[in-house]
């Protein structure tokens, strides 16, 4: 498939408004530019927000300043911060896997049933790898073996 059609036919379709597609066959290729595109995007704001981060640590002003209390609430900042960071590297990952998915032609389709996930789902989690309810039975299975623990 060529990305250069793909990429042009987002041009019409409103960012964060899956309603423009919602009437064409289960993952078009205009649905999947769309989805292509809110994953990009979604990449790059968690990229800049980490390269901020990774900045704001760098810059050793602020270590000058300030007494204990001071100095222990900025570590207890920093501390949560760099796990806030690292979800969204995880995450970033995610984000990879699901644009190789779109890449092989298997996005918008349950791991375990093969049904289509659906365009609301996707729209709300674009990451999603699971149906609703294929979700629901992992989350079930998960319960009951950690009851069973």
């Amino acid at each position: 498939m060529n990305a250069e059609p793909l990429v042009a036919d987002t041009q019409n379709i409103a960012p964060n408004d899956a309603q423009s597609i919602a009437d064409e066959d289960y993952m078009s290729p205009r649905q999947l530019a769309y989805f292509r595109q809110k994953l990009l995007n979604w990449r790059e704001a968690l990229l800049n927000e980490a390269q901020a981060t990774i900045d704001q640590l760098r810059d050793d002003s602020h270590h000058d300043v300030g007494d204990e209390i001071d100095r222990a609430s900025r570590e207890a900042s920093q501390a949560l911060e760099l796990r806030t960071r690292d979800r969204y590297r995880k995450l970033v990952i995610k984000i990879d896997e699901a644009l190789a998915r779109i890449d092989a032609g298997d996005y918008g389709y349950c791991e375990e049933t093969g049904e289509p996930i659906g365009l609301a789902r996707l729209e709300a989690r674009p990451i999603a790898t699971l149906s609703v309810e294929a979700q629901e039975r992992r989350e079930l299975r998960e319960r009951q073996a950690n009851l069973n623990r």
